[in-house]
């Protein structure tokens, strides 16, 4: 059975006006915050606007190729691994200052 009716596919710039306001509000959020959360959350965004990018651009240019898909589920798991291992880090900087504020972690540097 055939659908009928406006299913067509979106428009490539409204998808890049997504992944770039994606981007700059993870920009926005990891240089104006001083929660590790947050700035982890802020580059979590980054790397779903860039995703986006890959999954984008290869359905508009090559569409019958898988290359966008296999690069996004490799930057998946490489965000997993990241966050897993970023939390892991503030959990203990939480355990040993009692805080996970930006510049309390500077303590770690001596």
């Amino acid at each position: 059975m055939e659908r009928t009716g406006g299913g067509g596919m979106i428009p490539l710039s409204h998808l890049l006006f997504v992944s770039t306001a994606l981007f700059f509000i993870g920009m926005y959020g990891l240089f104006t915050r001083r929660n590790m959360i947050t700035m982890l959350m802020s580059i979590e965004l980054l790397l779903n606007s860039v995703n986006i990018n890959f999954v984008v651009f290869n359905k508009y240019l090559y569409p019958e190729k898988l290359d966008g898909i296999f690069f996004t589920i490799f930057i998946i798991a490489i965000a997993a691994a990241e966050a897993a291992v970023a939390i892991a880090i503030i959990i203990n900087l939480y355990r040993s200052h009692q805080s996970i504020d930006v510049n309390d972690a500077e303590d770690m540097k001596y």
